[in-house]
C-alpha cells in the first residue's frame, strides 16, 4: 500500500497547476490531503467525485480555508473527525482502508499572530492524547499531514537563525521529539537516515526553493504494527512543487 501526504496550498490553484498529472506519477493508494480551501461544490465537477477513487472531504467551516480529505482507490470506512467533536478548521480526518488506520493531519501554524500561535499549542496538548489512543492498537495505524513543525537541525537549512520562528521553536521540536519518541516512527527520517533535509517546504522568498533551502514539517508518522510493514519513503520535490510550497510524501508498506 502507497500512502501520500500533500499540503496542497488550495485544491482549485493545484488542479490548474497540474496536480493530475503529479498524482498519476506518484499513484498512492491512499491520498491524505491538506489545505484544500475548497467545498466539493467548489471544485470541478470531475473533481468533487473523482473517477476511481473513493473521497472524504473534511472542509473548514470558514469558506476558503484550512480542510483536510482521504482520498483512497479502496472502499474506505470513516472513523471520526477532529481531536473531538468540534473541528471547525476541518483538521483531522481518520478512516480504515483495507485493514489499515490512516489520517490527513494538519496542524494549525503559528506563524501569522501570537494568538495563532497560542491555537497551535492549545491544539498541540490535545493532539497527544489523541495519538496515544490510537499508538497502542494492534492493526497498523498511520497517519500524515503538515505539522508546522521542523523536529531537528536535519529538518531545517537555516537552524540557527530560525530559533525563534513558529515552527522551529525548542518547545516545538521537544512535543515533536516526545512524540516521536513515545512509538511514533518517522518513516521519512528512517528512510534518509541521519543526512541534512530531505525538505518538504519551501518559502517563495529568496530563491529558497532553486538552491533547496526548505523545512521538513510534513510527515508520515505510523505505530509498530505499520512499522513492521514498512518498506520505503520518498519526496517528490521536483513534480510536487510545480503545484504547492510543500511536496507530497509518500510511504510505501507492505
Amino acid at each position: 500500500m502507497k500512502i501520500t501526504t500533500w499540503n496542497v496550498n488550495g485544491l482549485r490553484a493545484a488542479l490548474r497547476k497540474g496536480f493530475a498529472e503529479i498524482l498519476e506519477q506518484i499513484e498512492p493508494d491512499v491520498l491524505l490531503l491538506q489545505e484544500v480551501r475548497a467545498l466539493p461544490e467548489q471544485l470541478p465537477g470531475e473533481w468533487a467525485a473523482p473517477e476511481g477513487w473513493h473521497v472524504h472531504w473534511h472542509p473548514a467551516e470558514k469558506k476558503g480555508y484550512s480542510g483536510t480529505a482521504i482520498w483512497s482507490r479502496q472502499p474506505m470506512k470513516i472513523l471520526s473527525t477532529g481531536l473531538n467533536a468540534d473541528d471547525p478548521e476541518g483538521r483531522i480526518v481518520r478512516a480504515e482502508v483495507d485493514g489499515v488506520e490512516v489520517a490527513s493531519v494538519y496542524l494549525p501554524s503559528g506563524s501569522s499572530s501570537e494568538d495563532r500561535q497560542r491555537q497551535k499549542e492549545i491544539w498541540m496538548k490535545g493532539f497527544r492524547p489523541w495519538a496515544d489512543d490510537l499508538k497502542a492498537k494492534r492493526r497498523p495505524v498511520v497517519f500524515g499531514g503538515d505539522f508546522n513543525i521542523a523536529h531537528t537541525e536535519r529538518d531545517i537549512f537555516y537552524a540557527k537563525s530560525n530559533e525563534k520562528t513558529s515552527g522551529f521553536m525548542p518547545h516545538e521540536r521537544e512535543w515533536l521529539g516526545d512524540l516521536i519518541e513515545s512509538g511514533w516512527r518517522d518513516f521519512t527520517r528512517e528512510h534518509f537516515g541521519d543526512v541534512q533535509g530531505p525538505y518538504s517546504w519551501w518559502s517563495n522568498r529568496g530563491r529558497a526553493r532553486e538552491f533547496d533551502r526548505g523545512w521538513r514539517i510534513d510527515y508520515l508518522l505510523g505505530n509498530s504494527a505499520a512499522a513492521k510493514r514498512f518498506v520505503s519513503a520518498e519526496i517528490c520535490r521536483e513534480g510536487g512543487l510545480t503545484v504547492s510550497d510543500h511536496a507530497p510524501v509518500t510511504i510505501q508498506i507492505s
